[in-house]
C-alpha cells in the first residue's frame, strides 16, 4: 500500500487572512487534519484555519498533557513531552500507514518554535512530508506595529525570555535588533535584562498579533505575566539610509 503524506502546514500568526494561498488548498484537500491543543479548547491554529477545513474531514486533536503547570526546567517536564510528542507521531504514523494524507497544522511558521517539528522529526525519515511555511509570529506583530526592525547590516536576534536573565541581557546589549519570544511568566527578567542592556526605552511589547484583540505598548510599561501569544520587539538602527 502506499502511504500518505505528511504535510506540516503553518497557518500563520492569527489573522485568517494572512494564511497563504498553498496552505488554504492544502487543507481544504485533506482527508485528515491534525492539531495541537489544550485538552479543554479547540487549539488556535485550528481555529485559524476553521473556514479551509471540511465539514467531512477527519480531525486529530493531539492535547498536550500539561502547558505550564510544569516548569520547563523540571526533568519531568521533558520526559513527558516527549513521551507525548511520541504518542502523537505513531497515531498519525497508522493513518499514514494506510494511505490517507494527514495535515498538521501549527502557528506561525512550523519551523520557528513550532510543536509541529516534533512531529516531522520523528516521521520525515519514514514517510513523504512536505513543509508548508507561514507567516511567522514576529514578521505579522512588527507589521502591525508598523516598526521596521533591521536596516542596512543590522543583525537580528531571535530569543527565548526562557534564557538566564544574565544571558539575555548580554545578547541583547550585542544584538542591532531583537525579538524575544516565550514571555509569558518571564516578563519581570525580561525588564530587568533589558534594563542591563540599555535597550527598554526603545523596546515594543505586542500581544495577539494580527488578532482582533492586539495590544501593542511601550515594554518599559508592562507589568505581570504575558499571554501565550505575545512578544517583545527592540528595533535596529533607525535612519541609516
Amino acid at each position: 500500500m502506499v502511504h500518505g503524506t505528511l504535510h506540516v502546514v503553518g497557518v500563520g500568526p492569527g489573522d485568517p487572512e494572512l494564511i497563504t494561498l498553498r496552505a488554504a488548498k492544502i487543507l481544504q484537500a485533506a482527508p485528515v487534519v491534525a492539531y495541537f491543543c489544550r485538552h479543554d479548547t479547540m487549539g488556535h491554529a485550528r481555529r485559524i484555519a476553521q473556514a479551509h477545513i471540511a465539514p467531512n474531514t477527519q480531525e486529530m486533536r493531539l492535547a498536550y498533557p500539561f502547558t505550564t503547570e510544569i516548569s520547563v526546567k523540571d526533568p519531568a517536564y521533558h520526559t513527558n513531552m516527549n513521551a507525548f510528542y511520541d504518542r502523537c507521531a505513531q497515531d498519525i504514523a497508522v493513518v499514514l500507514e494506510q494511505g490517507q494524507d494527514v495535515a498538521l497544522l501549527c502557528e506561525g511558521d512550523p519551523f520557528l518554535y513550532g510543536s509541529a517539528m516534533y512531529l516531522f522529526d520523528r516521521l520525515h525519515g519514514q514517510f513523504e512530508a512536505q513543509v508548508v511555511p507561514g507567516i511567522s509570529a514576529m514578521s505579522g506583530c512588527w507589521s502591525q506595529a508598523a516598526l521596521p526592525m533591521t536596516h542596512g547590516d543590522d543583525v537580528l536576534c531571535v530569543l527565548p525570555a526562557t534564557m538566564p536573565e544574565q544571558d539575555l541581557a548580554q545578547w541583547l546589549e550585542k544584538a542591532d535588533a531583537a525579538v524575544v519570544m516565550k514571555i509569558g511568566r518571564n516578563m519581570p527578567k525580561l525588564r530587568k535584562a533589558l534594563e542591563q542592556a540599555g535597550r527598554l526605552p526603545e523596546a515594543v511589547y505586542v500581544e495577539r498579533g494580527t488578532q482582533a484583540d492586539t495590544r501593542r505598548l511601550p515594554l518599559a510599561e508592562c507589568d505581570g505575566p504575558a499571554p501565550y501569544f505575545s512578544l517583545a520587539l527592540v528595533p535596529g538602527r533607525k535612519g541609516v539610509r
